[in-house]
């Protein structure tokens, strides 16, 4: 599934919703609850707190889905072509980085 695919799911989804995408900055504190939520589950896994037993069992892929939803709701909402910014993104850092670190 592309970029562009997902971006239409998530806005064919979202525009049975009065209104289709909240603010800017209240998806931003949506976002900033998610990334919470997966460092927790991160932290249950690889740190040194482990879950309560009164603690539901949860997949990181589910909280990484949660953030990756939450973006596709911020570029939507801002008309963010995520394919493109994408492309932009990874040949900024194919120049810019391509002798940084150690290659195989």
């Amino acid at each position: 599934m592309s970029l562009k695919d997902i971006q239409k799911q998530v806005d064919d989804w979202t525009s049975q919703f009065e209104p289709q995408y909240w603010q800017p900055h209240e998806i931003l504190g949506r976002l900033i609850e998610e990334t919470g939520e997966l460092a927790r589950e991160i932290n249950h896994i690889y740190g040194p707190k482990p879950k309560k037993t009164t603690e539901p069992a949860k997949e990181l892929s589910d909280e990484i889905s949660d953030i990756l939803f939450t973006l596709v709701c911020l570029a939507n909402s801002q008309g963010v072509d995520l394919e493109e910014s994408f492309q932009n993104m990874m040949q900024k850092y194919s120049r810019r980085d391509s002798d940084r670190f150690e290659k195989e």
